[in-house]
């Protein structure tokens, strides 16, 4: 009979107790710090990239920029005697055209885009494009008639000015001032043209932030991850873009041919072409850690590198279109502000909430998206989804990416079931910031529109959604394992796969955990015989 003295009975059991409390907690402690190290420290490598070294060509030499310019279409014509092919270039880009081919669900090919999309921030351009084309790279855009052919029309400045000093009136339609006006709290006096042709350049950050940082009437407002503080951001808000860092150009990762510019806005855009990614300057698999290469295949490099967005100014979450047109006793209009200073709601356009440091929502994206197309039907009992971004996990092309999202509450057509373009901007008395008569607004906005109206709206629920794709964090602050690999991780809205750390599986939890309590003794058998053996 095997019997067991009391030392090796002691024994035994400091065994028992390393194998069942000890060492699961120094593989806990292995795993945090491996964790640590994976998400924070891994090397990232850089390959083809190249910043543009051409030298600027000295305009103020040439003898066609001496002369007096007293309109801004002068100029064009000036910069189209050298260039003399541009414009065939420029009216070709999404920039000038404002649209894009789109095939609809019915398989019908139509040309969708800015120029006739619908959005849930100032809705659509239709009977409002002295406003919304000041951000046109055009000249005269105020209504239907506006000639796209016309080479004339296209404005070089706004995109190569180097004086900093070029702006266009915001409810000009695309032209700048030809006297000192007041629009808001901004004054706007006429730009020096003779100045601005003798100094012309590649657009820098400024160039394109004119418009871009803008988007939906502010800084900020739409995108959240593009704002102005880009122009001198610091290494620890973006380190692609950072005076302390990476110093880079929205041209160096836009990258240009014949003034087709590379990237897709898909609040507008919806196919999977023209596109910029990470992977053409750190490849598909930028890392020395062969496990966080082994994630790209399905993560997207934005994914991880940026944990939050707008850093710095608050972007717009929200727009309630509903609650505008409140006024004072007195009849003056009513504006409301937050403690940094955001405006909360606004007589003209309603009610708003407003964010900084924001974590992304994600989804599964393939490169495609399809929109709204005005004159569609909605369903007054579900929210209207303006663009959805495709993709799921069992698709090949598809990342999660991480998203903006912003949600609107804006008018329809109660009887109809469409969405409804109102006239909002105008000197006109059916412009709803004139009157706030929104049934006036709506008649003459759908009319403009080639839409019907039934004379009945009310007010439905929207979603947009926009990927983000600046504001990169360094390495040491991007993602680390555990944020994604929990129960309570940022993953949590998709559940077409199974993540291992945050999902469950009864079957595969009780094979594993048998295998681990049968591993440990096995161990501990084998241990005690041999102790007991050699006794």
């Amino acid at each position: 009979m095997l019997t067991v003295k009391k030392s090796q009975q002691k024994f035994i059991g400091l065994l028992v107790l390393f194998t069942a409390i000890i060492l699961p907690w120094i593989v806990v402690v292995l795993y945090e710090y491996s964790t640590q190290q994976v998400g924070g420290n891994s090397e990232v490598m850089l390959v083809n990239f190249k910043k543009d070294t051409v030298i600027n060509v000295d305009h103020s030499k040439f003898w066609l920029l001496q002369q007096e310019f007293n309109d801004p279409r002068e100029v064009t014509k000036a910069c189209l005697t050298c260039h003399n092919k541009i414009d065939r270039e420029i009216m070709m880009s999404s920039h000038w055209k404002w649209t894009r081919k789109y095939v609809t669900e019915q398989g019908d090919t139509i040309e969708l885009g800015k120029k006739n999309i619908i959005n849930n921030f100032c809705i659509g351009i239709s009977s409002n494009e002295p406003l919304c084309t000041s951000c046109h790279i055009g000249y005269g855009w105020k209504d239907s008639s506006f000639d796209h052919n016309d080479k004339n029309n296209i404005d070089c400045l706004v995109c190569h000015d180097q004086t900093g000093t070029y702006k266009k009136f915001p409810a000009g339609a695309g032209f700048p001032v030809t006297k000192t006006k007041k629009f808001g709290n901004k004054t706007f006096t006429p730009p020096d043209y003779n100045l601005i042709a003798q100094n012309i350049g590649k657009p820098q950050k400024e160039n394109c932030g004119a418009c871009h940082f803008n988007g939906g009437g502010g800084n900020n407002v739409k995108h959240g991850d593009i704002a102005r503080e880009m122009n001198q951001v610091t290494h620890d808000i973006d380190v692609h873009m950072a005076i302390d860092g990476a110093k880079m150009n929205c041209t160096d990762c836009h990258k240009t041919e014949h003034h087709n510019i590379t990237g897709n806005l898909y609040s507008i855009a919806s196919v999977d072409d023209n596109r910029v990614s990470c992977e053409q300057c750190h490849t598909g698999s930028p890392h020395t850690n062969s496990i966080l290469n082994q994630h790209t295949d399905k993560i997207a490099c934005q994914t991880c590198h940026i944990p939050e967005y707008a850093k710095v100014s608050s972007t717009k979450m929200s727009w309630d279109w509903s609650t505008a047109g409140k006024l004072n006793n007195d009849g003056s209009l009513i504006t409301e502000k937050d403690s940094l200073g955001n405006m909360t709601y606004f007589t003209k356009k309603g009610s708003f909430v407003w964010k900084n440091n924001v974590e992304p929502e994600y989804v599964w994206f393939n490169g495609n998206a399809k929109h709204y197309v005005t004159g569609d039907k909605v369903d007054p009992g579900k929210v209207v989804k303006l663009n959805t971004l495709l993709g799921s996990y069992s698709d090949k092309k598809a990342k999660i990416i991480p998203i903006k999202k912003h949600v609107g509450k804006q008018i329809y057509d109660t009887e109809n079931n469409i969405m409804i373009i109102p006239h909002l901007f105008g000197k006109d008395s059916t412009a709803y910031w004139g009157n706030y008569d929104w049934d006036k607004a709506a008649r003459v906005g759908m009319a403009s529109a080639g839409l019907p109206y039934s004379g009945n709206y009310g007010f439905i629920s929207t979603e947009m959604s926009w990927p983000i794709n600046h504001m990169v964090a360094s390495r040491n602050e991007s993602l680390k394992c555990t944020d994604c690999h929990t129960s309570n991780g940022r993953l949590n809205s998709l559940t077409d796969f199974y993540l291992p750390g945050r999902d469950k599986s009864n079957f595969l939890d009780s094979v594993g955990i048998i295998l681990i309590l049968m591993s440990f003794a096995g161990v501990f058998v084998h241990a005690a015989l041999r102790i007991i053996n050699r006794k």
